[in-house]
């Protein structure tokens, strides 16, 4: 419960509109392994080298089925 309050209040700074907040807690409740690998991969990514916008695309893509499926 703290962990998504804190969630919602980075992602309302960042200027992602409420609706959006409340998929993507809903999408990271039902499944936090897949975020934490997500994290992961794009950390390491950028460790070697990459940017993180770029980074985060490649991982996302990655897995959009996965997304997609918990975005239903």
């Amino acid at each position: 419960m703290f962990k998504n309050f804190l969630m919602k209040k980075i992602l309302r700074q960042q200027g992602v509109p409420e609706a959006q907040i409340d998929v993507f807690i809903s999408m990271m409740e039902k499944n936090p392994e897949l975020f934490q690998n997500i994290a992961k991969e794009t950390k390491e990514k950028m460790d070697a080298g990459m940017d993180q916008q770029t980074a985060s695309l490649e991982v996302t893509k990655k897995y959009e089925a996965e997304l997609r499926k918990l975005a239903e």
